[in-house]
C-alpha cells in the first residue's frame, strides 16, 4: 500500500513540476507583464511600415537613466526583439533602408537618442547582436511628454508623404521621420 501511495505522490508531483517547467506550453503573450503591441503607418502609395513589440509598464519605476541606462543599447521594448518591417525602400533620418525585416534597438540619452536598425532578426531582445549587423544608426529628436506615459508605446503620425515614428515612455518622446525612398 505504501508503494502505491508513493507512486501516486510521485505521479502528481511530476505533473505539478511539468506544468511549471519551461517545457510546458508558453503563457499567452497577452497575459505577459509586457504584452504585445503593434503600430503601422501607410505611405501614400499604399506601402506600409509596421512595428511589433512588447510594451513594458513603468510600475512606479524610474525608467530612463535607471532601468534603461543612458548611453547604452536598449532593446526598445521587452520580451522578443522589436521587429520593424518595411514593404518598400525607405529613408530614415536621411539614410536609405531597403525593403525588409529588421530589428530595432535604441541608445537613449537625455538630449538625443540613436535609433539602431539591425539586419539580425529573431532574437529574444537581448543581447544586442553588435554593430556588424547594423544597417543604420539614426539620430532621433527628444522631447518631453506633457504627462507620464505608463506603457512603453511605439506610434506613428502620418503627414503628407512621410510617417513620423515615436517611441514614448515615462515623460520622454523620441521621434524620427520616415519616408518612401524614390
Amino acid at each position: 500500500m505504501q508503494t502505491r501511495a508513493a507512486n501516486l505522490t510521485a505521479f502528481f508531483l511530476s505533473i505539478a513540476v511539468a506544468s511549471t517547467s519551461p517545457l510546458a506550453a508558453p503563457p499567452d503573450k497577452a497575459q505577459r507583464p509586457s504584452p504585445p503591441a503593434q503600430a503601422s503607418c501607410k505611405l501614400p502609395d499604399g506601402k506600409t511600415i509596421a512595428v511589433a513589440y512588447s510594451s513594458p509598464r513603468m510600475n512606479g519605476r524610474k525608467i530612463f537613466g535607471e532601468l534603461v541606462p543612458f548611453g547604452k543599447v536598449w532593446r526598445a521594448g521587452a520580451n522578443e526583439a522589436t521587429s520593424f518591417v518595411a514593404d518598400t525602400a525607405i529613408a530614415i533620418g536621411g539614410q536609405s533602408i531597403p525593403a525588409g525585416n529588421y530589428t530595432l534597438f535604441a541608445i537613449p540619452n537625455p538630449d538625443k537618442w540613436t535609433l539602431i536598425i539591425s539586419k539580425k532578426t529573431g532574437e529574444w531582445g537581448v543581447p544586442y547582436p553588435g554593430e556588424a549587423d547594423d544597417i543604420a544608426r539614426v539620430e532621433m529628436k527628444v522631447s518631453k511628454l506633457s504627462s507620464p506615459m505608463e506603457n512603453f508605446t511605439i506610434a506613428f503620425d502620418q503627414a503628407g508623404s512621410a510617417c513620423t515614428m515615436h517611441l514614448e515612455w515615462e515623460t520622454t518622446r523620441a521621434s524620427v521621420a520616415i519616408s518612401e525612398r524614390k
